[in-house]
């Protein structure tokens, strides 16, 4: 395995490492009806207990930026990585919805620290070869959720139950990832010349404020997708069967497309260009979605979401790693912060809507924010980084 490491670039072990990292979280989407069902859960006390991934977000990405400023992404990436892929076991063996509660609580601390890390890996590697990976790290990152999400749902079909089947899925793939990330290169980020160094614990900049408004419609909408997505097929279009799984498979294969092409649009339009044409896109997927009077027409417009989300997470970090302002690892904390409460409290929000309304208002709670989302992608505007000094140098504490 090292020797095949050998033969990696550094671009191509990030991509590696992206797409290993959501395989395990992957493979329990398609097994929350069968806890739900288990822990005997409607709608609103699911809702309650997906709260968890975003409270363990709160608690630990306050820290997480200047305790990866401080050991580095590199470091960040290999131990994050065994607390994830235990974390990540736990949600599947809770025994009633506290449990739940409290082990979505840790998968959603341990998620948020490893992939800042990877974020701040992807925009490292980026600025050191000059080459643009980040859409195509995020598509790979596409790819291992799809591909995590097909294995749990074979493991379904063949009759292994969630608590073996999930467990063991993270226990084989923690030894590769662990490889892959002993195989990064140790890089360190620096600020743009002229500007002093805030402290990691200081206030967001309006800069950075307003790339996480921006943010936040896109990754509330990735996450509504990914949990509610089988079941608005189901409630509001009558799907049965393997139907019910497909919308959710358009989105992911139509968001990790769009990655995969992100980083050429990026070149041929500008960030703020791509950002638009992509934003439009998701609202026209949104209104589509809502109005589909049957399952094919429904699934285009999972897909044409799919495009529309796809590479504004990408094309945040970057912005947020290019402020300056203080290092790279503290402005993508706060980033990831917000990108993940997004993505973690869309899926409740919805269940509590859909609870009184029905799911197809419900799911159409994510337009307003996308169109939000549109209205900010001005604030996606690149700033020059220069590469002369070691931002960690000067944020307090960090050595």
């Amino acid at each position: 395995m090292a020797d095949t490491m050998s033969f990696l670039s550094p671009q191509r072990l990030v991509m590696l490492v992206f797409f290993l990292q959501p395989v395990a979280f992957g493979s329990w989407l398609p097994r929350i009806p069968e806890i739900q069902a288990g822990l005997g859960l409607g709608p609103a006390a699911l809702a309650l207990a997906l709260l968890g991934m975003p409270c363990g977000t709160l608690i630990t990405l306050p820290f997480a930026g200047p305790l990866v400023a401080k050991i580095g992404a590199r470091s960040a990436i290999i131990w994050g990585f065994v607390f994830y892929s235990i974390a990540a076991s736990l949600p599947v063996l809770a025994p009633h919805p506290i449990a739940l509660f409290i082990a979505l609580m840790l998968a959603g601390s341990a998620i948020s620290f490893v992939e800042l890390g990877l974020n701040v890996q992807a925009d490292l590697v980026e600025k050191s070869s000059g080459k643009m990976i980040m859409n195509t790290s995020h598509g790979c990152w596409s790819l291992g959720i799809m591909v995590g999400s097909l294995i749990g749902s074979g493991f379904a079909a063949i009759g292994l139950a969630p608590q073996i089947a999930v467990p063991l899925l993270a226990a084989l793939v923690l030894p590769v990832a662990m490889i892959t990330g002993s195989a990064l290169p140790r890089l360190h980020d620096a600020p743009t010349e002229g500007q002093a160094q805030k402290s990691a614990w200081s206030l967001p900049s309006p800069a950075l404020i307003g790339i996480c408004l921006f943010v936040f419609g896109i990754t509330m909408t990735e996450g509504a997708m990914a949990d509610w997505s089988a079941i608005f097929l189901r409630d509001a279009l009558s799907a049965e069967g393997g139907l019910v799984g497909l919308g959710y498979s358009f989105f992911a294969f139509m968001v990790a497309a769009g990655r995969f092409g992100g980083d050429t649009l990026k070149r041929t339009f500008g960030a703020v260009n791509t950002a638009r044409i992509c934003g439009a896109l998701a609202v026209l997927g949104g209104v589509l979605l809502y109005f589909a009077p049957g399952v094919e027409l429904a699934l285009v417009g999972f897909g044409i979401i799919g495009v529309g989300v796809s590479v504004g997470f990408p094309l945040a970090v970057t912005a947020a790693a290019g402020i300056g302002d203080r290092a790279a690892s503290a402005n993508v904390a706060v980033l990831s912060f917000v990108a993940l409460t997004g993505f973690l409290i869309g899926p409740p929000l919805i269940g509590f809507v859909a609870e009184h309304f029905g799911i197809r208002f419900g799911i159409a709670c994510v337009v307003p924010f996308l169109l939000i989302s549109l209205f900010l992608t001005g604030r996606l505007t690149p700033r020059p980084v220069k590469t002369n000094h070691n931002p960690e140098a000067d944020v307090p504490g960090v050595l």
